[in-house]
């Protein structure tokens, strides 16, 4: 039976001051990990931001040095120093540094927009470090303290300085006793201050660190200086971007008065995406009221625009079409944001979304109306995407369709017996005739058969969605098992070889081509990886009582007739297509592995220059007739015998 234990009020244990910090970091910083380390800085250089914002400061100091110390300095109004009215043997600057919740942000006569709005930023980093100093300089004296994992370490030591220095710095060594690692990352710090300048354009931020401490490219020193914020920065950070146009979208909007939003979207060509949100300069890296408000915004003025535009099929566009292809920033000042948790990361506030996602579709409505141009690019591009991402998700369906009905074979597929990948080989061929010679002539153990019925639908044009219902492409994707597009796994591929056996002639020709369409547009990673193969089908059989050889084209049958057969004692078999060739023939002349005549679709010309290869593509296979017919009028004169 266990002990009866007792609980009464010794038990009760009572955290004072910055104890309860100490004792639970993970409630003020997240983490004790790199992401809390590194959160002590964004804590102490939003003080300085703050004082940047309410217009007292204009420079802004940063250093990293080898002693593993932050030192972080503005020329603001410093920390107030005189005695506090409810402590009043404590100085405000020890009060602010030694207790929760004090500081001057719940007052909005000292700070209008704040990004340090909870009172615990200086004091838990104070907390959390072993060794914290402190200078304030004020009217011509400095006033300087120590401090150490919280508490006071020296009484506060004034001396006269210069009356033109002003300000606070602040200098911090987080505790090795709480966090993990105690060494910030170079490169992690650098981007971080860049992105403060950025957000608070027009002002200066100098950025040092010992040269000791880089491990990388990043540069020890940097004076960051934006004068149009986010404008100057996209152009710096996308300017190799491949855009649909060369115009961004730039928005800057009052809420009310001393609160503002600001946003600028460049619309990209590819998936090469970015979504960057902030609040009183915090980075908001789980988005929330704001973000929420800029994409509903942009989303409904390009729907409104569109219907009114008579574009079709503009009700199928999403947010995913607009913002996977973006580089996004987003930037608001407001009073008094309400976040989710003490690390800031979500914003949680809607109304404030209301107003930003009208303001939004209002400005960006002008927008388009303003640049026609480009508003036609854009939502044309947009319905393409939506198009592509509904024919995707049936893709998505046909291939869970596959793994659902794996043991059902699909369409007229022969299988191997093995179950082994390597060596076994899949035969695609033309319709039931050839599928019934080609399974009699194969090798059992490691040979497939998949008939394919007439010619199929050329694929170079046309979307996902037309390719996931045509039944001849579906038993193709589903016998390979690989998937297609952006679902494509080479490492599910159930064969070693794939090869495409069609008849001799321009017909069988064809339909090869349209195979090799598919092939290169939807899995170009089987024909990059040697897995696409053509087989070689005789045309002709020529022989007599004592021997028989196989040409495949007229040239060679002219050339074995007058060297193998002196006298007019021959006979020719024209292959009208596999299906008349007796199984035994084929196997000998196609499917033997020890005899057949294997081209592998893999050129490495086509590798070094796959510009040309993608434009005889779409001259061969694309919609533009003329672009066929002005290559066969070039190429004519080339062509020695027509099988017709």
């Amino acid at each position: 039976m266990a002990k009866k234990s007792t609980y009464n009020a010794k038990d009760i244990e009572v955290l004072e001051g910055l104890e309860p910090v100490r004792k639970r970091p993970g409630m003020y910083i997240g983490s004790t990990n790199q992401d809390g380390l590194h959160h002590l800085v964004n804590e102490v250089l939003d003080n300085s931001i703050d004082e940047v914002l309410a217009g007292h400061a204009t420079d802004i100091s940063f250093q990293y040095k080898k002693d593993g110390s932050i030192k972080i300095k503005d020329n603001g109004r410093g920390i107030p120093i005189d005695f506090h009215p409810k402590y009043k043997n404590k100085r405000a600057l020890e009060v602010v540094l030694t207790t929760l919740h004090a500081g001057g942000k719940f007052n909005s006569n000292a700070y209008k927009t704040s990004g340090g709005l909870h009172g615990v930023g200086i004091s838990v980093v104070n907390a959390l470090s072993s060794l914290l100093q402190v200078q304030v300089f004020k009217d011509g004296k400095v006033y300087r303290q120590d401090y150490s994992k919280g508490k006071v370490k020296t009484k506060i030591k004034i001396e006269k300085c210069s009356k033109k220095l002003k300000g606070t710095e602040i200098s911090f060594i987080p505790d090795e006793s709480i966090f993990e690692e105690t060494q910030f990352v170079p490169k992690k710090l650098y981007n971080f201050i860049n992105m403060k300048s950025v957000l608070v354009g027009g002002t200066t931020i100098n950025f040092e660190i010992d040269k000791e401490l880089i491990e990388d490219k990043t540069p020890n020193k940097k004076s960051f200086f934006y004068k149009k914020g986010i404008e100057d920065y996209f152009q710096l950070e996308y300017a190799n971007n491949s855009k649909l146009f060369e115009k961004n979208f730039l928005l800057k909007s009052k809420i009310k008065d001393n609160e503002n939003f600001e946003t600028l979207i460049s619309f990209n060509t590819n998936e090469n995406s970015s979504l960057m949100s902030y609040c009183n300069t915090i980075e908001t890296p789980d988005g929330g009221s704001h973000e929420n408000g800029i994409r509903n915004g942009i989303l409904k003025a390009i729907k409104l625009y569109g219907q009114k535009n008579q574009f079709s099929k503009i009700s199928n566009i999403n947010h995913s079409d607009i913002f996977d292809y973006s580089n996004v920033i987003i930037s608001i000042f407001i009073n008094d944001p309400s976040f989710e948790g003490q690390t800031k990361k979500r914003i949680i506030m809607p109304n404030l979304q209301k107003e930003i996602e009208t303001k939004t579709q209002q400005e960006f409505l002008l927008w388009l109306n303003a640049n026609k141009k480009n508003s036609k690019i854009l939502l044309d591009n947009l319905i393409e995407r939506a198009l592509q991402r509904t024919d995707l998700s049936k893709i998505k369906e046909l291939d869970r369709k596959s793994i659902k009905e794996r043991n059902r074979l699909p369409g007229k597929l022969v299988d191997c017996s093995s179950k082994s990948i390597k060596d076994s080989e899949i035969f695609i061929v033309e319709g039931d005739s050839a599928g019934g010679s080609a399974k009699q002539a194969r090798n059992r153990e490691f040979q497939a058969i998949l008939p394919l019925r007439g010619k199929i639908l050329n694929v170079y044009n046309v979307g996902l969605s037309k390719i996931a219902d045509n039944n001849e492409i579906q038993n193709l994707i589903q016998s390979l098992g690989c998937g297609i597009g952006k679902n494509f796994e080479i490492s599910k591929l159930r064969y070693e070889k794939i090869i495409l056996m069609t008849d001799a002639d321009v017909d069988g020709s064809h339909i090869a081509t349209l195979l090799i369409t598919f092939f290169y547009k939807y899995m170009k990673s089987l024909i990059d990886e040697n897995k696409l193969y053509l087989a070689m089908p005789p045309l002709f059989k020529i022989y007599n009582k004592n021997k028989s050889f196989y040409a495949y084209d007229e040239k060679e049958k002219d050339k074995l007739i007058e060297k193998e057969f002196k006298s007019d004692n021959y006979n020719i078999t024209r292959f009208k297509g596999l299906g008349e060739m007796p199984a035994d023939q084929l196997k000998e002349t196609t499917m033997d592995q020890n005899k057949r005549n294997l081209i592998l679709i893999n050129s490495e010309k086509a590798k070094k220059d796959m510009k040309n290869t993608e434009s005889l593509f779409e001259t061969l296979m694309g919609k533009q007739a003329e672009l066929r017919f002005k290559f066969i009028q070039n190429n004519a004169n080339f062509i020695k015998n027509l099988d017709v």
